[in-house]
């Protein structure tokens, strides 16, 4: 059971929580991450690019010149491929690049992604997060306190406005809630900074 140093928002120690080994000092499983993180990055796809081919493309239906005795290839349109203006061969059309990846290996790839952040001591834990305003000077002055450098994601157990409204004008650092977060928010940042309520709820939900 991995026991890790507790942070207040001054930046200073607060004791120490035992996480659940379950959760957070499981075997990683890199291919699960690998699969879900694939999904959701297809999904993210638009999926709408879109070409005509040459049955659609319009025009073209007169022969250019004669089949024979002009010395020239032979051409049948001018909306052959071959021809500027012309369909495209195997043209590209809307589709759903999405698709589905099963609830256990969904399961195992958050856990894998947990307890990596463990493993690579990137998992800070705070006693519990309250801002004084909603003001983005609020979250710059707590990533200074406890050193936070690069990409951070803060996580609550409950959603909270006032961290929501500080954090959001700073590039790289995104605020979540247990539950809403994906495995690519989680692989995505230097740092993942959860509170203690927000460790415990994950501990519910996936232990």
């Amino acid at each position: 059971m991995p026991n890790l140093k507790m942070y207040n928002t001054s930046g200073k120690e607060a004791g120490e929580i035992a996480l659940c080994d379950a959760v957070f000092g499981a075997e990683v499983n890199q291919y699960a991450i690998h699969q879900v993180v694939v999904a959701k990055l297809a999904a993210d796809r638009q999926g709408t690019q879109s070409a005509l081919t040459y049955g659609e493309v319009r025009g073209g239906g007169i022969k250019p010149w004669r089949q024979k005795g002009t010395g020239r290839a032979r051409q049948g349109s001018i909306r052959a491929p071959q021809w500027v203006g012309g369909g495209v061969v195997f043209a590209p059309k809307p589709r759903d690049y999405s698709f589905k990846v099963n609830r256990k290996v969904r399961r195992l790839a958050m856990i894998s992604a947990l307890s990596e952040k463990v493993k690579t001591e990137e998992l800070l834990v705070l006693d519990e997060l309250t801002l004084a305003a909603p003001k983005t000077k609020e979250v710059v002055k707590l990533l200074d306190n406890l050193k936070v450098t690069g990409k951070a994601l803060i996580v609550t157990a409950e959603k909270d406005e006032q961290v929501v409204r500080a954090a959001n004008n700073l590039p790289g650092v995104k605020t979540g809630v247990v539950g809403g977060i994906s495995v690519y928010d989680i692989i995505n940042c230097d740092k993942l900074i959860v509170t203690q309520a927000a460790a415990k709820k994950v501990e519910e939900v996936y232990a």
